[in-house]
């Protein structure tokens, strides 16, 4: 088993960030230490790859760390906590200094000075970007920052199971065991079929979010839960799941998984939104019009879509000056043109519906990354921090990830020495499975999950839906279990079970919430 002191699950820009500062520490110090980062398939294929919008930050004197927080505690109707808001927003310009120290570019103005732009909910121009790349160009930079460091080693390819706890030793483990520690975890190679043990002092949790569970999104077919669903199954507290963003404008491709995404900074740069017959309707819902908060804006879509019946509406690009949209978003022009034939900078606006985007709860962290669970660290859009509240701000995703990679290697720097690993803790046993004959069951499965949470547990719920959503989940839980227990692993395995338990979490957060707030709207739960 081979024996690490951090071990990273994830290569995003939570993972990475968080693993090229410990990386480069240790380097200045000359200690040698052991870093493993393992993904599911190549390093380059995260969430953070497929962000375009950008990064928020106060970066110039007309904006101000007041008013970056007021922002963000608006869209979050309220509940985000307001200490971790502050901790976010004050140090955002100095961990965006550290991401451009790396190598990342971001968009400058032909008098150097960075181009900011705005977007929805926001009340100044404060988005770092790269084009409508962002994402793609931070996690360039930051894996060529890694892949400099020989004491650090990227597993492609390896799927994370389940993370070793005590009760892997025999002790029960509950929600409340007091002392939980977290040794690591087991891992399937892909490459060759086995699974493995990764033993380390301190593991982080940077798996992305949990957009497969629904049928229409913008997220890899990576983000499938799997670190909220381990860290819940090894009783790490899980929070907020019922906050599921919807973008309001991924473009309209019946039956493309994942959807393209419609930047907001489209919205931002002054695109308008228009129904079936061309006309503007925001005004019908929100004084902000097409800039109001994502959450408004998606039900304000769904709304005018059961109004009309129609499967979308419009964003308007035509009225923009040609040149300096294509220029800005050029990856969005070239694909609606070379897909679709559209010529939205001329003639054509642009057919838009709601996806689902980000996941707003999720893994309950403290300040430092730390979930309830000892050594055991969680960051980026797996974790729950309390910055989003009820929605998050847009552009604040990529911010919050590198804000709390940062403070979790401040506190595994501290503490990861103190975990001492049981020389006990036994290998993955699969005695008495077999390969199944027809994973066409977990294909099923997996349609009927994705085909549920869409229809009953969306931008609108209703009491009636949850309870069916619940019902319905619970026969799908049933047969995969049965199925996982006689199986060996796989992939497709493995994963439906992640999307079961994550979808049980929203299913029963949601339920469980008797008012509505940012995100999750019940038709029941307005008097």
């Amino acid at each position: 088993m081979p024996k690490y002191d951090f071990l990273v699950i994830g290569s995003g820009i939570a993972g990475l960030s968080y693993t090229a500062k410990l990386a480069s520490h240790f380097a200045d110090k000359k200690q040698d230490v052991k870093i493993a980062v393992i993904t599911k398939t190549v390093a380059e294929e995260t969430n953070t790859k497929y962000a375009q919008g950008g990064i928020a930050a106060v970066w110039n004197n007309e904006d101000s760390f007041e008013k970056h927080i007021e922002d963000t505690m608006i869209a979050g109707d309220f509940l985000s906590d307001p200490k971790v808001v502050e901790i976010v927003v004050k140090e955002a310009p100095a961990r965006l200094q550290e991401l451009i120290d790396y190598g990342t570019e971001f968009d400058k103005k032909a008098d150097g000075s960075y181009d900011l732009v705005k977007e929805g909910g926001h009340s100044d121009h404060r988005i770092l970007h790269h084009k409508d790349s962002t994402g793609n160009e931070i996690e360039r930079a930051l894996l060529a920052k890694v892949k400099s460091f020989p004491s650090v080693e990227i597993f492609t390819h390896y799927f994370a199971i389940d993370l070793i706890t005590q009760h892997h030793l025999g002790e029960k483990v509950t929600k409340d065991t007091p002392d939980k520690k977290c040794y690591g975890v087991y891992v399937f190679n892909t490459l060759t079929g086995k699974p493995e043990t990764f033993l380390a002092k301190t593991t982080l949790l940077a798996t992305g979010g949990i957009g497969q569970i629904y049928q229409s999104t913008t997220n890899p077919t990576i983000a499938t839960g799997d670190g909220i669903s381990m860290a819940y199954r090894a009783k790490a507290l899980v929070d907020n799941m019922e906050f599921i963003q919807f973008h309001p404008t991924s473009l309209y491709q019946p039956g493309k998984k994942p959807s393209f995404l419609i930047s907001e900074a489209v919205r931002g740069h002054g695109g308008i939104l228009k129904n079936k017959d061309g006309e503007t309707f925001m005004e019908n819902y929100d004084p902000r019009l097409s800039l109001a908060p994502r959450d408004i804006v998606a039900r304000a879509i769904d709304s005018e879509m059961k109004k009309n019946g129609v499967d979308h509406v419009y964003l308007d690009t035509r009225h923009l000056e040609a040149e300096d949209f294509k220029h800005h978003f050029p990856m969005i022009y070239n694909y609606c043109k070379d897909h679709l034939g559209l010529d939205i900078t001329g003639n054509d606006m642009i057919p838009v519906v709601p996806a689902q985007h980000y996941l707003c709860g999720g893994i309950k962290v403290n300040e430092y990354s730390q979930t309830t669970i000892n050594y055991l660290f969680a960051a980026g859009e797996c974790s729950c921090t309390g910055l989003h509240g009820a929605n998050r701000l847009a552009s604040n995703s990529l911010l919050e990830a590198i804000v709390y990679a940062h403070r979790a290697f401040e506190k595994t720097i501290e503490i990861y020495q103190e975990n001492t690993i049981p020389d006990n803790i036994p290998d993955w046993n699969d005695d008495g499975t077999t390969h199944p004959e027809e994973l066409i069951l977990v294909t099923e499965m997996t349609r009927e999950l994705e085909s549920i949470m869409s229809n009953y547990v969306g931008i609108v719920r209703t009491d009636r839906r949850l309870k069916r959503a619940y019902d319905r989940l619970e026969l799908i839980y049933i047969e995969h279990e049965e199925l996982y227990r006689e199986s060996k692993l796989s992939v497709q395995i493995c994963q439906l079970r992640n999307m079961i338990n994550a979808a049980y979490l929203v299913i029963k957060h949601a339920i469980a919430r008797k008012e509505n707030r940012g995100l999750h709207y019940n038709l029941d739960n307005i008097r």
